[in-house]
């Protein structure tokens, strides 16, 4: 059985940390002020706005404030406030032995992953693929993916409905949601974070990468047998695709589709869940019903 951490109630406490990539203090204003706003109290960490090289500090900078974050018992809940790279430096350092005792919900995508599938595969913890600090900027933090985080903070159920694709293979599963940014999910792969994806559904996403890496990525997955004994599989976006000088010959979306139109379960794509601000939170590790069908989709937590 999954570990469901505590749902937020106002007057909670939201730690908010860089544990990857290094971020300007002033591109997590917007998101201390909307946090604020719904009612939690926020304490930031020592790595937002700390810089070292592409880092938000060096890897033991990093790993003890993560650390301090998780052991903490009066922070309710980590909100990453950008992914980029580092966590996968730092994840076989942390101690776990608090924060089993006493979970929380850690929030952020990307390489946040890396954090999400260590916790739900060494120890059966749910964690939140959400948005993160850039994605409240611009005038974006009333907008429905920001909306329904707060919603899913307070303990509200998920139910998306999205349109449909003409690439989808209809279907209708329900299972345990895993999964992440693509290029982490195969990253993880043979590493004591890599997810066992039989009979789960798998949602995938990504954004800068070449097409032809997509492709090679795809089939890392198909060939550890990833994709073999799905319930089902949710394809994001990929944004800020690139092609190479002599075009590789098919989309991003159809060279998923040609790995996995051999497979019977459902299979939906575009949806919202992404590195823009298409990005509806999902919990990692929590069951989930996916009805797919050519013009609709609906993922709903069961």
């Amino acid at each position: 059985m999954t570990i469901i951490p505590p749902y937020l109630k106002p007057g909670d406490t939201i730690g908010i940390v860089c544990p990857s990539g290094y971020m300007p203090a002033e591109k997590y204003q917007t998101c201390i002020k909307t946090l604020t706003g719904w009612g939690f109290k926020v304490i930031i960490g020592n790595t937002p706005g700390h810089q070292f090289h592409y880092f938000s500090g060096t890897d033991d900078e990093r790993l003890a404030d993560l650390q301090h974050m998780m052991d903490d018992k009066n922070i309710n809940a980590i909100f990453c406030a950008r992914g980029g790279y580092g966590m996968g430096r730092i994840i076989d350092r942390l101690n776990f032995k608090k924060f089993k005792q006493h979970p929380k919900w850690i929030i952020g995508f990307s390489d946040i992953t890396v954090l999400h599938s260590h916790l739900y595969t060494n120890y059966k913890i749910a964690a939140l693929h959400a948005p993160m600090a850039a994605a409240f900027n611009d005038g974006e933090f009333t907008n429905p993916y920001i909306l329904s985080l707060h919603d899913v903070l307070l303990g509200r159920n998920a139910h998306y409905n999205t349109e449909g694709n003409i690439l989808n293979q209809p279907g209708k599963t329900s299972g345990i949601l895993v999964g992440g940014n693509l290029s982490l999910l195969t990253h993880l792969i043979g590493t004591t974070s890599d997810l066992n994806t039989k009979n789960k559904i798998l949602f995938i996403e990504d954004v800068g990468e070449y097409i032809y890496n997509v492709d090679r990525m795809m089939y890392q997955l198909k060939r550890n047998g990833k994709l073999d004994n799905l319930k089902g599989l949710i394809v994001g976006k990929f944004t800020e695709m690139k092609d190479t000088n002599i075009p590789f010959g098919q989309t991003t979306e159809e060279v998923i589709k040609d790995l996995v139109k051999e497979y019977d379960y459902p299979v939906c794509f575009d949806f919202p869940v992404s590195h823009e601000k298409e990005n509806f939170p999902l919990k990692t590790g929590v069951k989930y019903k996916l009805n797919v069908s050519a013009t609709s989709v609906e993922l709903k937590e069961s």
